[in-house]
């Protein structure tokens, strides 16, 4: 499968980092909004060996859809910023380019947006695109249908220089119907990402943790994305969709 990434920053360069050593994907392309390195090779950058183009090209000046027909591929990994749709969003459903969103924020502009896009295309959007974290959205959400009346409290740790309550934890506050103004915010060192969900019944308690130990993790679970959007017809998709046939055992085995 083709692949073009959007966004280079740190979690952008993990990212390519994954896919430039997964066989079964080539990244064709990274397009970034600085010049710096503009036709370099994001495998030179990164210091892998790779059959992948990989170019980096500058979004300065570019003309996407000329761009796109040149350069084709078959999905599109975003991890820019959240106005960056605007900038690709059109011109990749009308050549039905899968779109593969991993921004933390959108705001409802930019979800219906998403959801005109998915007339003509796949689109997918998560806030967080790790499959573990995700996982734990929903087994959490399953044990809240299970005992809806147990006590919950939602922990999210992250780097001191993060700003704001994270999109994921906002995302499980919202499946678990808990207020964002109970999330737990811990700020602190180097932390790349931890999220625990406390489940206070009467005489126990169950924790679902996850930790982010490399960012890394989000090139894993944009690959796994990508693998399981294949043959989906038109439409905009999150990771329960993804998960849900994996949990009743209705899912398609998966190439490693």
């Amino acid at each position: 499968m083709k692949v073009g990434l959007i966004g280079f920053g740190k979690a952008g360069k993990a990212v390519a980092n994954v896919i430039l050593q997964h066989e079964e994907f080539s990244l064709e392309w990274v397009l970034r909004d600085s010049t710096v390195m503009e036709n370099g090779s994001a495998k030179e950058l990164l210091g892998i060996t790779a059959p992948d183009p990989a170019v980096i090209v500058s979004q300065q000046g570019l003309e996407i859809g000329d761009f796109l027909d040149a350069h084709p591929v078959d999905a599109i990994i975003d991890f820019s910023t959240e106005d960056g749709i605007y900038t690709y969003g059109e011109a990749a459903a009308e050549r039905q380019i899968k779109i593969i969103s991993a921004i933390s924020h959108y705001h409802e502009h930019e979800k219906e947006f998403l959801k005109k896009l998915s007339e003509n295309t796949v689109v997918f959007w998560s806030p967080n695109i790790t499959l573990g974290v995700n996982y734990l959205l929903f087994a959490a959400s399953m044990l809240k249908n299970i005992a809806p009346e147990v006590d919950i409290e939602l922990i999210e740790e992250h780097f001191k220089a993060k700003a704001g309550i994270s999109g994921t934890a906002v995302k499980i506050a919202e499946t678990l119907d808990i207020r964002t103004e109970s999330i737990n915010s811990v700020r602190a060192g180097g932390i790349v990402g931890k999220h625990e969900v406390i489940f206070g019944f009467p005489y126990q308690t169950v924790r679902l943790v996850h930790e982010s130990i490399s960012r890394e993790a989000f090139g894993n679970g944009a690959l796994f994305v990508a693998r399981n959007l294949k043959g989906k017809e038109n439409g905009l998709y999150h990771f329960e969709d993804i998960l849900k046939p994996y949990f009743f055992n209705e899912a398609q085995p998966q190439l490693s």
